[in-house]
């Protein structure tokens, strides 16, 4: 059965009104920040597993939408990176970047490592790691198609969804009790300055319901820049084909706007909406997310199940290992260094939404962190993406030599 485009736009909106009912319904789902796309589109692939193994009736969908929601989310990273917000970061920033880096490049090394022992191709091993773990299932599911061409990996899209799920919920299950463990052993309590703020956050990245008022206006002003990084990324994607600066569609439309976030930011007047810009970035994600889940042919990771848990729980270990003898001292040793920490188990294997659950949880105990409230979501929204990305290309190169 085939679903044209406007098919799959309504079946895809469906099936993520029935994520977001799934989840307001299973506590579990709720306690470790499951996205809605990700229950909806895996329930609704399981069902369609059945009709396939059963009736023998499959289901194709249109690959269009699913691509150019994709490269809408992708835009939407680079617009809301603003790089004036580093000098508020300062060196803390700069130096979390730097241990983020690091990990990125031990996390794909220890997974190619990894894959050749348990005999998998060393291209598995770069699937789980920092394209689905650091990655998240939008990077996963993105690079899906290019592992696919690059080493004709079979399933390469139902691999990479199904290990950005186990590092979404076990980012969300080691940042707690890694923090608690540091606390105690570090013997570390929250800054009494810090105690006595509780409960009144003065940062607005602590404040999340202050937001600025969408409108028509500003949405179509946003969908307008939206729609440029789009063209302009397509464009430079087709015409950089066989260069030196090759590089997926996605990171060129994130690159395009950068450049116009940064323009408007220092040449102009205009204010970005950065209201409108997540909202209209995550319906592309959620969209998307939803058709690449829903389209999943299960069967394909047939064979495959026992290696790669085996590298997830490895990779899990390492995680936690880096975290407490490098994330937390390079980063002071301090209370906010055990926060940060936290937030690093959270989009190290998860993602940023994951990363900022684990901070809340240990600051709603221990009392508040405004440095590492700060500093986590500009490196787990933007910076990551942009050097897990360089990491990646990179690793593939050096696996195709």
């Amino acid at each position: 059965m085939v679903f044209g485009l406007f098919e799959t736009l309504t079946f895809a909106c469906l099936v993520l009104l029935l994520g977001f009912y799934i989840v307001k319904k299973v506590k579990f789902f709720q306690e470790f920040n499951i996205p809605e796309p990700v229950v909806g589109g895996f329930v609704v692939a399981i069902l369609l597993f059945l009709a396939y193994h059963f009736y023998g009736v499959s289901f194709e969908f249109e690959t269009t939408l699913q691509t150019s929601m994709m490269l809408i989310f992708f835009s939407s990273i680079g617009l809301s990176a603003d790089f004036a917000k580093l000098k508020k970061g300062g060196k803390p920033l700069l130096v979390f970047i730097g241990v983020t880096g690091t990990f990125i490049f031990v996390q794909n090394a220890f997974g190619i490592s990894i894959a050749k022992l348990v005999g998998l191709d060393p291209s598995y091993g770069l699937i789980a790691g920092s394209i689905t773990l650091t990655g998240g299932h939008g990077t996963g599911a993105a690079w899906a198609e290019d592992l696919t061409n690059t080493f004709k990996i079979d399933g390469a899209m139902e691999l990479a969804l199904a290990c950005a799920t186990y590092g979404l919920v076990m980012g969300g299950l080691i940042g707690g009790p890694v923090a608690k463990f540091l606390l105690k052993k570090n013997n570390i309590t929250s800054p009494e300055a810090a105690k006595s703020n509780k409960g009144t956050p003065s940062e607005t990245f602590e404040n999340p319901f202050s937001k600025r008022r969408m409108n028509v206006r500003n949405v179509i002003e946003t969908l307008t820049m939206l729609a440029i990084c789009v063209t302009v990324g397509q464009f430079l994607y087709e015409n950089m084909k066989g260069s030196a600066f090759e590089l997926p569609n996605f990171v060129w439309s994130l690159l395009v706007g950068v450049i116009i976030r940064n323009i408007l930011a220092h040449a102009s007047s205009y204010i970005v909406n950065d209201h409108a810009v997540d909202v209209l970035g995550n319906t592309g994600l959620y969209l998307f997310l939803t058709i690449a889940l829903m389209s999943l042919q299960l069967w394909h990771l047939a064979g495959l199940a026992t290696q790669i848990v085996i590298v997830l729980i490895l990779q899990t270990a390492m995680m936690v290992l880096f975290v407490i003898f490098v994330t937390y001292r390079v980063m002071g040793k301090d209370y906010d260094a055990i926060v940060l920490s936290a937030g690093h188990c959270g989009f190290g294997l998860g993602a940023t939404p994951t990363a900022i659950a684990n901070m809340q949880a240990i600051t709603d105990r221990y009392g508040p962190s405004h440095k590492a409230f700060l500093i986590v979501p500009m490196v787990g929204a933007f910076f990551v993406d942009i050097i897990n990305n360089v990491f990646i290309k990179a690793f593939v190169s050096f696996l195709t030599m």
